[in-house]
């Protein structure tokens, strides 16, 4: 082991690892090829309507501002892209023999993405505030096993990150949380939600009044509401200054569909203290199990 992890060069180790993986595919049956496929978790088709899953998909796209790109991502990323900077554990991602691993949350490869378009532009103006708006929709891969109904081995994510520099009196954090809330709130509408709930917690004290700000910003969305969680405890350690869940209201109960909030990635990607960067994922899996989209979306709110 310590020969395989210290004492190889990558190249090496991606050598070894191939030839190895080769030689066991060679010795599979196609019996035993369909076995693994019968019994393997990671391998197994969704549960989930394809026709709902595209359509949840659509309303997403159809309520996110014009200035986010959209992108389509690779299905895997460089190794340790999830736990380098995002802090996940390794063994709740699948990694390969080439040196990558299959990608667990589009908000990671977003934020490589952001990161190094950010780099372009500080290369060009060591001050320059413009802000990086990405998005995806991405089918991802988890490893970790759980019993619960409804938790899938792999699943839809529609995330987005808006990268930026910090531009004084949480100014920046101000604007950038408004509109990813306000995305939600119309998303969430559009996909059918009755009523949409954003459930903010505030990890240092000085984020304090942003929350109060958000009410007001929030104000003209009917059916969405922002409520305080102090209690959760999910995130920390994760996320920095406000995290949020976000909950879409159908009938008498309320589905988590969402989570984001501030991380510190862009700080370690590009090594300038000065970056911000603020990240959302959808579960579109869920979303499309649960809601119907609105014939009446057209009347919500402008972006």
């Amino acid at each position: 082991m310590d020969l395989m992890v210290d004492g190889m060069s990558g190249g090496d180790l991606t050598t070894l690892l191939l030839e190895v993986f080769r030689r066991r595919a060679e010795r599979l049956s196609p019996g035993e090829v369909m076995r693994r496929y019968r019994n393997d978790r990671f391998v197994a088709p969704a549960p989930t309507s394809f026709t709902a899953l595209r359509r949840t998909e659509d309303a997403l796209v159809s309520a996110l501002p014009e200035d986010f790109e959209i992108l389509v991502l690779a299905p895997v990323l460089p190794l340790a892209a999830h736990s380098a900077v995002a802090t996940v554990d390794p063994r709740k991602v699948i990694a390969t023999v080439r040196g990558s691993e299959v990608a667990a949350d589009p908000t990671n490869a977003l934020a490589l993405e952001a990161s190094v378009r950010r780099s372009q532009a500080l290369a060009v103006d060591p001050r320059s505030n413009v802000p990086v708006r990405l998005a995806a929709s991405q089918r991802v891969t988890r490893a970790q096993h759980f019993d619960a109904p409804g938790m899938l081995a792999h699943f839809q994510i529609f995330g987005l990150v808006t990268a930026g520099r910090d531009t004084g009196n949480r100014s920046f954090e101000h604007q950038q949380l408004a509109e990813h809330l306000r995305f939600a709130a119309r998303a969430l509408a559009t996909a059918g939600a009755h009523r949409t709930q954003i459930r903010l917690t505030c990890l240092e004290d000085a984020n304090r009044p942003i929350v109060e700000r958000i009410r007001g910003d929030l104000a003209a969305f009917p059916g969405a509401s922002v409520i305080d969680d102090p209690d959760r405890t999910t995130g920390r350690g994760y996320y920095t200054g406000i995290c949020f869940k976000i909950y879409a209201g159908v009938e008498d109960q309320y589905l988590e569909v969402a989570d984001g909030g501030f991380v510190d990635w862009s700080q370690l990607l590009t090594g300038n203290r000065k970056e911000r960067l603020l990240v959302s994922g959808f579960g579109l899996d869920r979303l499309a199990e649960t809601l119907t989209p609105s014939p009446g979306h057209d009347q919500l709110p402008p972006h």
